[in-house]
Formats: C-alpha cells, structure tokens, sequence
C-alpha cells in the first residue's frame, strides 16, 4: 500500500523505504457518502510489493480440507432471502460434503448488527460536495497479469463460467488502483491503520480478511488455506474475483480454490427494494412454509447463472406437489398399515424380479416391466448424480434428478397396484413384499440424498424406514443389493414408529385468494 494525497511524486535518489510509497494529487468527490477517485491522476506503480516475511507464506492447507465461506453481510435492515440464499448454499454444500466424509471442512458465515448499513443510509441524504483527502492506495494496477494467470490456470476458479469470462474482461480494461483506508476524522469507527492512527481501514477490507483470520491468520492459518470456496452474490464479484485475490498475491499468498457465484431474487419479476415494499422476510416464509419448506424452494429454483424470482403462488405449488403428494404421499403408501400390517422392511424376490445385463433392452422379466428396470438403472445411478451437481455447484439440477426418480417410483406403485395383490396367494404375497422393498429401497436412498436440502424431513422419513445415524452416509450408500444378489441389513427390519405426516400441504394464504378472486372479476365497465 502506499499513501495518497496532496504532494509530489517521489524522487529518484529516495530511500528504498520512500521509494515504495508515492504521493500524487488526488481529487475525491463523495456521492451519497462513498468517495471516487479519479485514475488518471495517480501516480503509476513501480513494482509489485514485497510479500511478507513470514515462513507461513508457501503453507499448504492439509488434505482434504475445505473452507466454505458466504459474505460479511452489511445489511442496512433485517436480512432478506438474497441474504440467506448465500448461507443455505454454502449451508448446503457443508452438509453434502460431511455426508460424503470427504474430509474436515468449516464454514464461515455472519453480519455486521447493521451498524455499516445505518450509517451509509445516515449518509446518503447529504448533499454531494468535493473534498480531498490524503489515503492509502493499494496497487491493484500492478497486478492484472498475475491475476490473469491464475484464472487461466484455474478455469474452475470462479464458477458459474457465465461470471468467470466477466473476470477475465474486467481484467482486460485498466485497473484502477484502490483506495484502502479513509481519514479518521471522517470515519472514526472501524479498524486503524497500523502504525497511522489518523487513517481508518476500509469496512470492506477488514472484511475480506475475515476469510484468513478466522483459520488462524498470521500463525496457523496454512492448515487451511488455500483449500476456500467463497459462496457470494454476483454483485460482489469484483471483490472477491480481483481485489480480494490481488490482495492475497500481493501478501505472499495463494488466492482462494474457487469462487462461486450466484444471481439475485426478484419478487414477482420486481427486483427487491425497501422503497416499494416487497422485500421479502426469511422469518415470516420459515413460518409460512417451514425452514425445511423454504430451504427447498430456494435450494430447489435457485439458479446461480440467471436471477430467479419468488412468488408465494410458485412456492405453495411447488412444494405440494413435490415434498407433500410425490414424496410424503409416497412415504404413507407403502407404509401403511392396510398394505405392510408386519410394519416391516419386506424381502426381496429374485424370480419377481431377477437381474439383467442392460436395463434398457430389458423386456419385462418375471413380474417386472421394461419401465420397472428403467427405474432400478436411475436410482442406482442417483448418488454419483447428485454428488457430481454438487461439486459443480448446481444444486438446483441435483434436486430435478431426485424429483424426477421420485416421479418414477410413484409411477411403479401405482402400475402394480400392491393394494390389490391377494395376499393369501404365496405367488401374490413374494410380488407385493418385492414391490414394498423396491419402493422402500428407493424412498432410502431420496431421503439419504435429501439431508443437505431439508434435513429435519430426510431425517423423519428414514427414521420411519429405520435407517440408523450410522446408515445414513454416502460413503457406503448401495441401492437394491439383493437386485445384485447380496445381503440387504434393512430386510426383515422393523419400521420405526409412525410420525404422521411427512410434510404438511400448505394452503394460499388469504393475500393470494384475494389476488385470484379479483383476477376472476370482471371488469364493471364491460358488464
């Protein structure tokens, strides 16, 4: 960093310790309390800064580590869904991965007790003046070529890939180098600059470096870093894209394994603003919908890509249809007492339903159909499925290919018709406890997959299959192993108790009745 204000460049003959600091005329206007400089008034970079010296700098983070982070939040309100959108992704990713005993991870999460947003909407009436000020600039300028390098080394780095090519243009037009730290006598809060009390760190600054402090930064942070995946909203990419890894580099270290990046939420194709009232409250759809209901939606139509829009009409169908009829609905129908009495995981038959080589040229062998084949082929390969979505962060696609098998197996249960085997029949009773097992078995494998998404629901539906704490990994997850021919632990098991109903049908609140009703009336004019 060097500092800026009023005074000349530096001459030739300073001292090594001079000749990293410069000064240059510097005109700042503030709008609406934030301060821009303008570039071409600077005084260009001599060389890149020396990295600290500390033996910690080339540290490698330990196998398999991961950090999962979301932003600082700095919210000038109560926190809205694009807020919790960032923490139920990363929230979700955690969970993923500690199904798949992948190794140690963290996540890093919180929010400032909106003081940084209450004072910029103090400021933000004030009038428009000019002033100047001496600050401390960072020479992001001299770090456009390593910062192009270490994308086009890493094309993974920053994900959706729509926001990594929009990196890679910003780092083809100039870098304008930043200023990092304020006058304290107009920014008395925050953190001083070390060994300069008259100047304050920038908010932003200090919290980008929360990712390094928070494992251990200056001492033992390298058991973790770099091994960081930051989760941020789009509007904060430059942040976190250029300045934040730039900032890294510049210290001697690594930047972050990757970055991935989501869009906003509108509300009925408006996008979200206190000034027309249709922010939208996490707290009040947790209460209408339930936390697992509204993890789901979000989880469910959030695509990082493309902005996506919430409206309550779009949440109550979505999910009744697929949380409360296609897997709750499911859940009760092969439980049942009038078709399982035994309450019972019921055994597999091979003759109803033997092996072949390749589902899809299978013609319906013993009593199972081509479609019931086609069924077995998808779930068995829904784990992997999920797993690969979830590495390349699209959650939302590993969550279609559980609808979609849900889909399916609700279409087996219904072409057979169990309830209407005769079980007094021998023949009868082997094809009723084999659909009951495949219908189970399926049931398993969706609520193990569903644990990141709505744990509370995954963890009632496989405590009603009686699946223990230590059979819900995905690490040992298998599908039908008596299809393949061995052993399956849940056959002959016990049901767990019944809990009721797996998620509760929601009902229209009165607000969207009234919205249909009127939409319903016509117009006075024409009648």
């Amino acid at each position: 960093m060097e500092r800026n204000g009023p005074g000349p460049p530096p001459s030739a003959s300073s001292s090594s310790s001079s000749s990293r600091r410069f000064r240059a005329a510097s005109q700042r206007r503030r709008l609406d309390g934030v301060a821009v400089t303008d570039s071409d008034m600077w005084w260009p970079p001599r060389r890149l800064p020396r990295p600290p010296h500390r033996g910690t700098a080339t540290a490698t983070a330990g196998p398999g580590r991961l950090l999962l982070s979301t932003p600082i939040f700095y919210a000038n309100g109560p926190p809205h869904i694009g807020h919790l959108y960032s923490a139920l992704l990363a929230d979700a990713l955690l969970r993923h991965r500690r199904l798949r005993a992948a190794g140690p991870a963290r996540l890093c999460t919180g929010s400032v007790t909106c003081l940084y947003g209450n004072l910029c909407a103090r400021l933000t009436p004030q009038q428009v003046h000019w002033t100047k000020e001496e600050n401390y600039m960072f020479r992001l300028s001299a770090f456009r070529d390593p910062l192009q390098n270490w994308l086009r080394d890493n094309p993974r780095a920053i994900s959706p890939n729509p926001f990594y090519q929009c990196v890679l243009r910003w780092l083809d037009e100039d870098l304008p180098d930043l200023s990092v730290s304020r006058e304290r006598s107009r920014l008395q809060w925050g953190i001083p600059v070390p060994s300069d009390s008259t100047q304050t760190i920038y908010v932003w600054v200090d919290a980008l470096v929360n990712y390094l402090s928070v494992v251990g930064y200056p001492e033992s942070h390298g058991a973790w870093w770099p091994s960081a995946h930051h989760i941020v909203g789009k509007d904060i990419l430059k942040f976190h894209a250029l300045y934040w890894p730039a900032l890294l580099l510049a210290a001697g270290l690594a930047p972050p394994e990757r970055i991935l990046v989501h869009s906003h939420w509108t509300v009925c194709g408006q996008k979200m603003s206190k000034s027309l009232g249709n922010v939208v409250d996490p707290t009040t759809c947790m209460g209408q919908y339930g936390v697992d209901g509204f993890r789901y939606f979000l989880l469910r139509q959030g695509v990082p890509e493309r902005d996506c829009d919430y409206y309550e009409e779009k949440v109550v169908k979505l999910l009744n249809s697929e949380l409360a009829d296609a897997l709750g609905g499911l859940l009760n129908r092969s439980t049942a007492p009038s078709i399982n009495p035994s309450n019972t995981y019921p055994c597999f038959s091979e003759p109803c339903f033997p092996k072949v080589l390749d589902s899809k040229e299978a013609k319906g062998t013993g009593r199972a159909s081509a479609e019931d084949y086609e069924l077995v082929a998808a779930v068995a390969l829904l784990p992997a499925q999920v797993s690969g979505y979830f590495e390349s962060f699209q959650i939302y696609k590993a969550l279609e290919c559980i609808a979609q098998c849900v889909r399916q197996t609700n279409g087996f249960f219904q072409r057979h018709k169990p309830w209407k085997l005769d079980r007094r029949d021998t023949a009868e009773q082997l094809w009723l406890d084999t659909i009951l097992h495949v219908t189970l078995e399926c049931l398993r494998v969706y609520g193990t997959l569903l644990q990141p998404v709505v744990p509370d629901t995954a963890d009632k539906l496989l405590s009603r299959l009686a699946v223990g704490p230590g059979e819900r990994g995905l690490s040992g997850l298998t599908f039908l192993a008596r299809y393949d021919g061995k052993p399956c632990p849940f056959e002959g098991r016990r049901l767990g108790p019944d809990t009721g109903v797996l998620f509760q049908r929601l009902e229209k609140s009165e607000a969207v009745k009234n919205r249909k009703q009127e939409a319903r009336v016509p117009d006075k004019q024409h009648l």
